[in-house]
C-alpha cells in the first residue's frame, strides 16, 4: 500500500546483493531488478537507486581481500569500482530503456543547507528528463571525519533531501524480527513499527555482511531520519528474484511509519533552522499571495537586507516590518537585489544565465 501511493521511492541496494558469497556479480538478480524498476517508472513514479558496492566490485578486479583495505587504498579502489558499478548498471538497465545518472556525494552534501538545496533541486531536473539517479557515497575523496561509513543512512538522507515518500532499504534480511534470526528459530517479523523505543533499539544487531558495512543498527538509524521526515521506510529481503513486486504482493517486510506528515516535517525543519541569515521586505500584493499558499516572486520584493547565499534561511516582511514568513531562499542576496521588483520572465536577461522563477518556493516557505 505504502508503495503504491507514494510518488518518490528510494531504494538502498547493499553490496551483498550486486557480488555473492563466492564473490560473483549477481548478473541475473540486477536484470530481474530492472523490471522491478521499470515497472514503478511505468506508474509514473520517480525513482532513486541507493546503490553500495563500488568498493567490493573495485576489490573483486583486483583480486584484493576488502577487510584488510586502509581508508588511502579504499579511496582508490572506490574509485575503480565506481565505473565498473555504473557500466553494470547501464549494461542492464539500457535492456529496459531506463535512463541512469550518476551522484556521488559526501555527508557534507547532505548536511549543509546549500548543498542539500542543490543535490534536491539537481534530483528534480533528472526527474524531468526522465533519468533514474544512482546514488552512491564518494568514497573516492571522503575521509573517516566525513563519511557516513554505510548506506543505510545516505539513504535516509537521500530520502528527506528529494521529498521521497517511501525509502525502501533491500538487505539479505526480511526485516526486524523479534531476536537475532540467526541465533534463534522461535522468532517473530515485525511488520509494522510506529515508535522505536529501547526494546527495538536492543533487538537490533550489529552483525555485518560480508561485503557490506552496515548492520541492522544503521538501518534504525537510516529509520528515525525517515520517521521525523515524513517518510515510510521498509527494510526488505532484496535477494529474491523481483524484491519490489514481493514487497509489494505479499508484505512480508518492516514498515516503519512515520511520525508527521512531510510537509509539517518540512517546515518543522524551516521553523527549526538556524537564526535567519537576511531579510525580504514585499509588497501588499505578495503578502496577499503568501496567504493563499503561493510562493514569493521577484516582483513582489521591494527591499534586502543582510548578505546571504542561496539555501539561507530568510525572514520575509511586510512593508510595516512585520514578519509574515520564514523560508529557504533560492537566490543569493546579490542576485535578488538585481531582479527584485522584476517580472519573472526577465531573470534570465537581468543575471545572465537561466534560474528559478520563485524567490523562494513555497514548499520551502512557512507562514508566520
Amino acid at each position: 500500500m505504502y508503495i503504491k501511493n507514494s510518488k518518490i521511492i528510494v531504494i538502498k541496494i547493499g553490496s551483498s546483493l550486486l557480488i555473492d558469497k563466492s564473490k560473483k556479480i549477481r548478473k541475473k538478480w540486477l536484470l530481474e531488478f530492472s523490471k522491478d524498476i521499470k515497472e514503478l517508472l511505468n506508474q509514473n513514479k520517480k525513482v532513486i537507486i541507493v546503490s553500495s558496492g563500488a568498493i567490493a566490485i573495485g576489490c573483486k578486479k583486483l583480486n584484493l581481500n576488502k577487510k584488510n583495505l586502509k581508508l588511502d587504498k579504499s579511496q582508490a579502489i572506490a574509485s575503480i569500482g565506481q565505473i565498473e558499478l555504473m557500466n553494470l548498471f547501464n549494461k542492464n538497465f539500457s535492456k529496459k530503456n531506463i535512463n541512469i545518472s550518476q551522484i556521488l556525494l559526501t555527508l557534507e552534501d547532505t548536511e549543509q543547507r546549500r548543498r542539500s538545496l542543490n543535490a534536491k533541486r539537481t534530483f528534480e531536473n533528472l526527474f524531468e528528463l526522465g533519468f533514474v539517479p544512482i546514488v552512491n557515497e564518494n568514497d573516492s575523496t571522503a575521509t573517516t571525519e566525513i563519511k557516513y561509513g554505510d548506506n543505510d543512512r545516505l539513504a535516509s538522507r537521500v530520502a528527506q533531501i528529494s521529498g521521497a515518500d517511501c525509502l525502501i532499504l533491500l538487505s539479505d534480511v526480511n526485516g526486524l524480527y523479534t531476536k537475532n534470526p540467526k541465533f534463534d528459530k522461535n522468532v517473530k517479523l515485525i511488520k509494522e513499527i510506529k515508535n522505536i523505543d529501547k526494546e527495538i533499539e536492543r533487538i537490533s544487531t550489529k552483525s555485518t555482511s560480508e561485503h557490506g558495512t552496515g548492520g541492522m543498527k544503521t538501518k534504525i538509524d537510516a529509520a528515525k531520519i525517515c520517521q521525523l521526515s515524513g517518510c515510510y521506510m521498509a527494510i526488505a529481503n532484496g535477494l529474491l528474484s523481483r524484491p519490489i513486486i514481493q514487497i509489494i504482493k505479499k508484505n512480508n517486510c518492516t514498515w516503519f511509519v512515520p511520525k508527521i506528515s512531510k510537509l509539517d516535517a518540512r517546515k518543522k525543519w524551516i521553523v527549526g533552522s538556524v537564526s535567519p541569515k537576511g531579510e525580504l521586505i514585499i509588497d501588499d500584493g505578495a503578502k496577499e499571495a503568501l496567504k493563499k499558499g503561493k510562493s514569493l516572486l521577484a516582483a513582489g520584493i521591494k527591499n534586502v537586507y543582510g548578505k546571504f547565499n542561496k539555501g539561507d534561511h530568510v525572514k520575509i516582511l511586510d512593508k510595516n516590518k512585520e514578519e509574515c514568513a520564514r523560508g529557504l531562499s533560492s537566490f543569493s542576496s546579490n542576485e535578488i537585489n538585481k531582479i527584485k521588483g522584476h517580472h519573472s520572465s526577465s531573470i534570465k536577461e537581468l543575471l545572465g544565465y537561466i534560474a528559478k522563477s520563485e524567490v523562494v518556493h513555497k514548499d520551502d516557505m512557512v507562514e508566520i
